[in-house]
């Protein structure tokens, strides 16, 4: 009987052992951030390229006012990040310096 009992201690603790060191070793893996591309320079809102300044005044931001603006390069893409609020909403668009909506 104190035999059984003996395998059944070594079994146990060489299962353990292996657990752990299977644990250890997903512990110790290296985790990579990935850190976004693009460039954001604020920009001050009267420094605005004028078309840009035309398609914040247009139907499809009436209401909306441009609280702060950024310049972004993203690759070889560039645009302008305009935040904007209207009452107790707020968001952002993307226009490029042509004044056109940017996807």
């Amino acid at each position: 009987m104190k035999k059984i009992i003996l395998a059944a201690t070594l079994a146990f603790a060489g299962f353990t052992a292996v657990q752990a060191s299977e644990i250890n070793t997903i512990k110790n893996a290296a985790i990579v951030a990935v850190q976004d591309s693009a460039v954001k320079t604020p920009v001050k809102l009267e420094e605005l390229p004028a078309p840009v300044t035309t398609a914040l005044k247009s139907d499809a931001y009436k209401g909306w006012t441009a609280t702060e603006a950024f310049s972004v390069k993203e690759g070889t893409k560039e645009y302008y990040l305009i935040n904007v609020k209207k009452e107790a909403e707020s968001g952002s668009v993307k226009i490029d310096k042509d004044g056109k909506p940017v996807q």
